[in-house]
């Protein structure tokens, strides 16, 4: 069954005013907020949330809200441009905290184990450096070893897959300790390529 329409033009100058309409609007609504149409440009995602408000903790908990607030917590702290906004290694240089070695022993100290590894990497990324010496002055050795790391020379496979997965150095990092961004690159790969000799031509006489 088909429908004529009586009056075409009549009918084609409706849908162009409706189409002006729409037009007219979006452009309204884009130069009321200039950024929506571009997702990419989003809020900068707040950092250290109260308890009550940081999705973690139960926000209809009784003790929940007699918690420090991150942020007056840290006010102290040596800043960080990354992760909580803490530089934990300084901070604890500085005397600026004082955690306890062991939980059941307040007088328990660190055996601190001064020893840096480097991993050679691929391509023209600097190579990582491992400092012991910055783990062991919060953690046992049996923390990562044998579990997560085997001590010995060429046992362990890192990529950096795998610590974006959650596994080998991702068991603490972007958990408990700085997460792995673009601005945490270099905190690890720290340790520059050695720069090739260029081969002199011999100039003859």
């Amino acid at each position: 069954m088909r429908y004529q329409i009586k009056n075409f033009s009549a009918y084609r100058l409706s849908v162009f005013a409706l189409a002006v309409m729409f037009m007219f609007s979006t452009q309204i609504s884009v130069a009321a907020d200039p950024n929506s149409f571009n997702r990419l440009m989003k809020k900068k995602e707040e950092k250290n949330l109260p308890p009550t408000l940081d999705g973690i903790h139960d926000s209809e908990g009784e003790g929940t809200a007699t918690l420090q607030p991150p942020k007056e917590a840290f006010s102290n702290m040596v800043k960080s441009k990354a992760g909580n906004y803490v530089d934990w290694v300084k901070s604890l240089k500085e005397g600026k905290i004082n955690p306890r070695y062991d939980r059941l022993d307040p007088n328990a100290k660190p055996i601190i184990m001064d020893l840096n590894i480097v991993r050679e990497v691929k391509g023209s990324m600097p190579d990582v450096v491992y400092p012991h010496a910055q783990h062991t002055e919060w953690l046992d050795c049996s923390n990562c070893h044998p579990a997560i790391f085997i001590p010995q020379k060429g046992a362990n496979q890192i990529s950096m897959a795998s610590i974006l997965l959650g596994q080998k150095c991702g068991v603490c990092h972007g958990k408990v300790a700085f997460p792995i961004t673009a601005k945490t690159c270099r905190i690890c790969h720290s340790k520059p390529k050695p720069k090739k000799a260029k081969n002199k031509k011999q100039v003859k006489k």
